[in-house]
């Protein structure tokens, strides 16, 4: 028998071999017909697979994030056998599920939109005929040899990285496989609603000097109403989309001279940006941080201390050279931070130390996944770095989390929690001892239930050097973004031999917290701009009130009235084209601005402006002083 535990903590028996499928069906067939897969021991498990033992169990549905996450890989398969069995020359690489969608990177001829369609039919007709996706271990020789068989070089590619006596996974469905980890459906009727979305130009393993490859990306849903709600979405998206009206409002530009992923902010979009920076710095002063500023590049060496020079590497920009001397572009700005912790002895009573920069950094992104401000190559995250006592770690990080829940409520913005752990099963991606992992996880998982945050696991989501806690934000039409973090570091410390002198007179070792409430401003920004179509809050527009003149006779009583609001401390502009006055208000309305002030005759001789609010909302006629304490009243709110 082995002992299962289900995640209230009960514990049943059941017969060895059992599987989570069977477990599903004894509970109720409601839940076996919602399963999708099972964590065991907290691993993603395939519901056919037996239990390994005793173990605690998870059954996945689609209410669970990884259960999307093993519908949308399993919906990726689908979509590759739907390829090869229509394009028999085409060859596979990888191809992972993302939050609400899936791509697979494959190797042939160049495809359009007017494939979709055929290949969407395809994927029909197989999911029909309800293949059993089965699971198969094999040694890393016997897959070798199948995948030459099968004229497969990408898979061969993949396979050398692997050990040669570890065993490893196929996935079949029909007559089709697949070298994949899984886990994956029971069968490919399970998968309901699906649609081709788009294709791209991908370089294998994103190096440039690779075979471009064609990056076919879907989605897939349980439903057709599902799916359909999602696409309506996406064409919602299509009209928020923070590029189109990053041009159209002049907020910021990409220049292929300069070069992809890396923004050049325009006079209204630094705007925004610096009210954002001149808000949280308001904030920092009053929680006793210290500004600091850094360089953009540093020796090597820095780095291979750090730990990033290895587990980092492939998202770092090429050595240069100088003077015998090796430097890189930044990707993070934690090591210059503790380099300024290092500089001098520190105290118990010093501590904590907070020190706060607005820093750029600079990572390498593949081209097919750089966009906008989203996704870009250049960024500058509102980026601080806590050194503290142990004991005083639990304070800091509800301080810092008291801060980036202050910044979204500031702005509206709902939000799910998610803290990131390390994945056991790929050690090579973090850098430190598991002692100090395990310190580190298991601090950062009692604070966030002290604070009764509602919170998700997400293994495999933990930094380089810690675990953390990111906010996962929903904008207007539902779309989720990763954007605040608050990590937890006892790696770095011991990494740098970071030190501080206790009450005892001894040497200790110091904790750090990594925390960014925007995540970057590029993306922070991207996000408000989609969130709020362009349309920002009062307080964060570019313009807050443009003055408009009826005619040109009145453009000395209209530039009195900017230059008030103006003193006011208000950021305005004013029209004073000859136009028509209507034509006026429709260009404010299109550049959403949030006010307007529009000036006439009886306005001039009365000392008064008819105001307007965006959206064509006539707020009446008040006098100068009345509408500036108005506003001044809007922004004390």
């Amino acid at each position: 028998m082995v002992q299962v535990t289900y995640p209230d903590g009960s514990i049943k028996e059941y017969e060895d071999g059992v599987t989570p499928q069977q477990i599903a069906e004894r509970i109720g067939s409601r839940l076996a017909a919602a399963a999708l897969a099972a964590l065991v021991n907290g691993q993603p498990w395939d519901l056919r697979r037996p239990l390994p033992g005793d173990c605690s169990l998870q059954i996945l549905t689609w209410n669970d994030i990884q259960g999307q996450e093993v519908y949308r890989h399993s919906s990726t398969h689908l979509m590759a056998q739907a390829v090869q069995a229509l394009y028999p020359e085409a060859r596979l690489t990888v191809g992972p599920p993302l939050e609400d969608r899936f791509y697979y990177d494959i190797d042939m001829p160049p495809i359009g939109e007017d494939d979709f369609a055929k290949i969407e039919a395809k994927m029909r007709e197989l999911a029909a005929a309800d293949y059993p996706i089965v699971r198969e271990e094999v040694s890393r020789d016997e897959a070798h040899a199948l995948f030459e068989k099968l004229g497969e070089p990408y898979k061969l590619e993949i396979l050398q990285d692997i050990p040669a006596n570890e065993t490893v996974t196929l996935y079949r469905q029909g007559d089709w496989v697949d070298l994949c980890r899984g886990p994956h459906v029971p069968s490919t009727g399970r998968l309901k609603a699906f649609k081709i979305l788009s294709v791209a130009g991908a370089y294998w393993r994103g190096d440039a000097n690779n075979k471009q490859l064609q990056r076919l990306y879907g989605t897939s849903f349980p439903s057709q109403k599902e799916l359909d709600a999602y696409l309506e979405r996406l064409e919602q998206a299509k009209l928020r989309d923070h590029r189109k009206l990053g041009r159209e409002l002049g907020l910021f530009m990409i220049s292929s001279e300069v070069g992809v992923g890396l923004p050049l902010w325009l006079p209204k979009g630094a705007q925004v940006r610096r009210t954002l920076e001149d808000y949280i710095r308001g904030e920092l002063l009053k929680r006793g941080y210290q500004p600091v500023v850094t360089p953009h590049i540093a020796r090597t060496e820095l780095f291979k201390i750090s730990g990033h020079m290895t587990a980092y590497a492939e998202s770092m920009y090429p050595i240069m050279h100088g003077e015998n001397e090796e430097f890189v572009l930044k990707p993070v700005n934690c090591p210059f931070h503790i380099e300024i912790y290092k500089s001098a002895m520190r105290s118990y009573r010093d501590l904590p130390l907070r020190y706060a920069e607005f820093g750029t950094v600079y990572r390498w992104e593949q081209s097919g996944e750089v966009g906008g401000l989203t996704r870009v190559r250049g960024f500058t995250q509102d980026d601080a770095h806590l050194f503290m006592a142990p004991e005083q770690m639990p304070e800091e990080f509800k301080s810092n989390v008291d801060l980036v829940l202050l910044i979204l409520g500031r702005l509206g913005l709902t939000y799910t929690a998610r803290v990131g752990l390390r994945d056991p099963n790929k050690p090579d991606k973090y850098v430190g001892s598991d002692e100090a992992w395990e310190q580190a996880q298991s601090a950062l998982v009692q604070a966030v239930q002290e604070l009764e945050l509602e919170h998700t696991i997400a293994e495999g989501e933990a930094a380089i050097y810690g675990p953390k806690l990111d906010f996962m934000v929903r904008d207007a039409i539902g779309r989720q973004w990763q954007l605040g973090t608050v990590q937890v570091d006892y790696v770095l410390p011991e990494r740098f031999n970071l030190e501080y002198i206790g009450a005892d007179g001894k040497a200790h070792r110091p904790v750090m917290i990594h925390r960014a409430p925007f995540g970057s401003l590029e993306r922070f920004i991207g996000v408000l701009i989609e969130h709020f179509n362009g349309a920002f809050p009062f307080w964060l527009a570019p313009v807050q009130i443009t003055v408009l003149p009826i005619t040109e006779r009145h453009n000395d009583y209209a530039r009195q009235v900017g230059a008030e609001l103006e003193a006011a401390g208000f950021r305005v502009e004013m029209n004073l084209e000859n136009e028509k006055v209507g034509a006026k208000i429709a260009i404010a309305e299109t550049q959403k601005i949030s006010y307007m002030a529009v000036v006439g005759d009886r306005e001039a001789e009365n000392g008064t402006v008819a105001w307007r609010g965006r959206g064509r909302r006539d707020l009446g006629v008040v006098a100068r002083t009345e509408l500036i304490q108005k506003l001044q009243a809007e922004l004390a709110e």
